[in-house]
């Protein structure tokens, strides 16, 4: 009986070590693909490259966390999540930084998001992006960070027109239009009220400078 039941324990000894070592340290669970999820911009080959796991390693052993820091790496890229579906797929999924206005620096420009991160450097702005002018252009700074929210407010009929953002303080912003009229916007605070007042002036009123910085007492020049 004694030998039955010690028999017994060896063979459930083993089938556990069989298992485990199954798991967590043969090829059979291994990585054989990455499936990467929400890039636009980002190629799919550059993301696998920056997450650095190798094909066939144990999938129960990838340090999610450590990879999704690798990924953050790519600086166009703001979240990451990485997911193991089993029985061998790393699932990575992004979000990318979404670029909403373009810096001059030192004969460049630096295209940033919301946050003001720079996403990359380019020789010359984009067309559809306005050209953002403030004293300190830095992650942080009041002006610049006011004049970033401000352009996230400016209505959608609107954005395409925007040729420059200059913010000399985080009270100052003042939008350039293609056609040349300027919008002295003021503040971030109030967005919603400046956006629709502005909005409808644009639409009946001539006018070069539109003064929608105090949305109760709103003037024309």
């Amino acid at each position: 009986m004694k030998a039955r039941t010690a028999f017994l324990g060896l063979l459930t000894a083993g089938v556990v070590g069989t298992a485990a070592w199954l798991v967590f340290f043969s090829p059979v669970l291994g990585v054989r693909s990455i499936e990467i999820v929400g890039n636009l911009t980002v190629p799919s080959e550059r993301i696998k490259q920056q997450a650095g796991v190798p094909d066939l390693h144990p999938l129960a052993t990838v340090n999610l966390a450590d990879v999704e820091t690798r990924v953050l790496g790519i600086r166009q890229l703001a979240k990451a999540k990485v997911d193991r579906i089993w029985p061998g797929t790393l699932k990575i999924e992004v979000v990318e930084r979404e670029p909403v206005a373009a810096i001059p620096a030192g004969g460049k420009v630096a295209i940033v998001d919301k946050q003001g991160v720079v996403i990359e450097v380019k020789s010359a702005a984009p067309p559809m992006l306005p050209v953002l002018k403030v004293d300190n252009p830095a992650v942080g700074d009041p002006a610049m960070m006011a004049a970033l929210q401000v352009i996230q407010a400016v209505p959608d009929v609107l954005a395409p027109k925007v040729r420059e953002v200059r913010a000399g303080t985080a009270e100052g912003v003042t939008l350039l239009l293609s056609d040349g009229r300027t919008v002295i916007w003021g503040g971030a605070d109030r967005p919603k009220e400046k956006a629709r007042i502005l909005t409808s002036l644009l639409k009946r009123e001539k006018a070069t400078v539109y003064d929608v910085s105090s949305p109760d007492v709103v003037t024309l020049k």
